[in-house]
């Protein structure tokens, strides 16, 4: 894994490694509050996550010293990236029972994430093929087409194939943790969030230090890549068919895909791949016991059980002295900064009726587009300062400014210019299908 702690799997350059990568996964927009408001204190949480990452991405590049000093005892990369799976658990289910159909959820899906994503790929391939401190991988060029097929489906992480975009590493947890919600929902079994978590935090403590990590694709290539789109693919369809007996087993094959991949074929290795399912779980249990769904004290112990056995675990490995697949340099950093993420959360719980300064939230709404966009600026600044011990204090200190400037300008950018026009065109296909059904059902009524 890069010194960063990303588990990108992105190849360097033969003269300098590349920046590492642990970036958050998507934002997405708030579940409405009762009186329609966007949930600010969620936007909060991911703009304060979104300056962790810009920061931990810049260490490599302006700051090695402080890499090295802090690395070992926290890892700043992971404490955002844990804060945004929180944030994504306790949105995105939401946001599916709200719909109330699979199919208009992935049609939203789809417009929020693929638009903007295919921008940054565009951009980050075309930085790498222009030979600016990476070069491609050689399973993406010896390999073009299945590396592609993978990348469509959002799970070419789990699926080992290296990431055209570093930060693309954490999207394959979040389309694996929808493959589950989807399957969830259609099956009735949606609300048992809170013993998901704690069995998805149980597993990350009892055999994730033992799991195998790129089984499948181990021994299938090739095959496993073109077998999992497939799935991915026919389970989809089958859930959002209108037949009981098709839908039951879209529900078997999107569960048993997610699953195999997060257990037994992750990079990252069974901890850390247990732990993020877990994690989100956990913040889809939490908005269920805020919102009424949960009551009593079982779910709020089983929640409560996620970070204690999931921080337990990467702290057991730190008492062995085992270093994990996701970590870099230090045993420590990650359970430190799986801590203090879900310390991050439960505060911004707490103050959710306070008045956050404007400036978190801004960023938290744009966080999407700082994601994926971010890394592609920091390459170039890179290639700038070339070696960062040959610069003073001052120097970086500009550099740092020239980069978060950059990031808000091409973030809002994106944002206004990319984002938010797919998610209006989202709604309109959306509307547009529910106008046809609607006609329908009127003619056959008539």
């Amino acid at each position: 894994m890069p010194a960063s702690t990303s588990p990108s799997a992105t190849v360097p350059s033969a003269s300098r490694p590349a920046p590492a990568s642990t970036a958050p996964p998507p934002s997405t927009s708030s579940p409405p509050a009762p009186g329609g408001a966007r949930l600010e204190w969620l936007d909060a949480l991911r703009g304060l996550a979104a300056i962790v990452v810009v920061f931990e991405h810049s260490l490599d590049v302006l700051f090695p010293e402080i890499r090295a000093g802090a690395s070992p005892w926290f890892d700043f990369g992971r404490y955002g990236v844990f804060v945004f799976f929180i944030v994504s658990g306790y949105i995105v289910p939401a946001s599916l029972e709200r719909r109330g159909s699979v199919r208009r959820f992935w049609i939203g899906r789809m417009f929020r994430l693929y638009p903007l994503w295919a921008v940054a790929a565009v951009i980050g391939v075309g930085i790498g093929l222009a030979g600016l401190t990476w070069s491609p991988p050689q399973q993406l060029t010896d390999r073009p087409g299945l590396s592609a097929l993978a990348h469509l489906t959002m799970l070419q992480d789990l699926l080992s194939v290296p990431n055209a975009v570093n930060v693309f590493w954490t999207l394959s947890y979040e389309m694996a943790f929808y493959l589950l919600i989807t399957a969830m929902f259609v099956a009735g079994v949606h609300r048992a969030s809170a013993g998901t978590a704690l069995s998805f935090a149980a597993g990350a403590a009892v055999v994730g230090a033992v799991l195998p990590t790129g089984l499948l694709t181990s021994r299938f290539p090739q095959g496993g890549i073109v077998a999992a789109a497939v799935l991915m693919a026919a389970g989809l369809l089958a859930v959002m068919s209108g037949r009981p007996a098709a839908r039951r087993c879209g529900v078997v094959v999107l569960g048993v895909l997610a699953l195999a991949l997060v257990t037994v074929n992750s990079r990252v290795g069974g901890v850390e791949s247990l732990a993020i399912i877990a994690t989100m779980f956990a913040g889809t249990a939490i908005y269920r016991i805020q919102s009424g769904q949960a009551t009593g004290r079982r779910p709020v112990a089983m929640v409560v059980l996620v970070p204690v056995l999931t921080v337990g675990a990467g702290a057991g490995l730190a008492i062995a002295g085992r270093t994990g697949a996701w970590q870099a340099t230090g045993v420590w950093g990650w359970p430190t900064a799986v801590a203090a993420a879900w310390l991050t959360f439960l505060a911004g719980l707490l103050l959710r009726h306070r008045r956050f300064p404007r400036f978190l939230p801004w960023l938290g709404v744009i966080s999407y587009s700082v994601y994926l966009l971010h890394f592609q600026v920091l390459q170039i600044i890179w290639q700038v300062t070339d070696e960062p011990e040959t610069l003073g204090t001052p120097v970086r200190l500009l550099w740092l400014t020239v980069l978060i400037i950059a990031v808000l300008v091409f973030g809002t950018l994106a944002h206004r210019h990319v984002e938010l026009p797919a998610q209006r065109l989202g709604r309109r296909v959306i509307r547009m299908r529910q106008d046809r059904r609607r006609r329908r059902a009127e003619a056959g009524s008539g």
